[in-house]
């Protein structure tokens, strides 16, 4: 993998950072959450953490975030699971993906992987699992294709994004159907997702899986756990990949 570019189906191009690394036969790939793009702090520690220890990383902005080409209003769980799909297709087929999501961006793993094996690992950090009342809770005072997402004039609230969220419900079937191993990280007070998101993702897969609770930790995380995320990931794909 480089830095070349990369396209969705749409024809949109998908903004990444690739950090090399001396393992060739795997590639870890890192998707952001609601409002997020590839450069947000913590996705930037993890890659540049799990570089430093081998692993190869791929950071991408989801279409319509970042410096991704695309409309914020369009960017939805079924279009990101389409981004997603764009970037696997561009890993060349020997080589094992781990994907690695944050909050949206790992519900979008979640129902990926459930249904693409080329997701040989799964990481899911704060992930979202109950998406229909994620959308009611933060957003459900804003009028869709007039509000904004948190107050954000850049983050418009689409109809799109809130009935693909209500639409989807919860991500509990697929993770039901996850193969592959999952490690689930969150922090203890997480006020955006909460913890029992991931509780209740760890009790319906049925596959070899971890939660690692954070106390004290929000939603974002912060620099002072950065060091346990990735030591904790460098660790469990170890036990995985040798």
């Amino acid at each position: 993998m480089s830095n070349g570019e990369m396209q969705n189906n749409e024809g949109e191009r998908l903004d990444h950072s690739f950090h090399p690394g001396i393992r060739s036969e795997e590639l870890v790939i890192l998707g952001h959450g609601v409002t997020g793009n590839k450069d947000r702090p913590l996705l930037v520690a993890v890659a540049e953490g799990l570089a430093k220890r081998g692993w190869p990383c791929l950071r991408f902005s989801f279409s319509g975030n970042g410096q991704s080409q695309g409309r914020f209003e369009d960017s939805t769980i079924s279009k990101e699971i389409g981004d997603l799909s764009s970037v696997l297709a561009a890993v060349p087929p020997d080589v094992s993906v781990i994907y690695i999501g944050h909050s949206m961006g790992a519900a979008v793993g979640v129902l990926k992987a459930a249904k693409d094996l080329r997701i040989r690992a799964l990481v899911s950090l704060a992930g979202m699992t109950h998406t229909a009342e994620f959308v009611r809770r933060e957003f459900g005072d804003q009028t869709p294709d007039a509000g904004h997402m948190w107050d954000d004039e850049d983050c418009p609230l689409s109809q799109a994004f809130v009935d693909d969220l209500e639409s989807v419900g919860n991500t509990l079937a697929a993770a039901a159907a996850v193969a592959q191993p999952w490690l689930l990280i969150h922090g203890t007070a997480d006020d955006v997702v909460p913890l029992q998101d991931s509780r209740d993702a760890l009790e319906a897969a049925s596959t070899e899986k971890r939660l690692l609770e954070i106390e004290g930790a929000g939603h974002v995380f912060d620099e002072s756990s950065h060091q346990a995320i990735v030591d904790e990931i460098d660790l469990w794909l170890r036990e995985h990949f040798g």
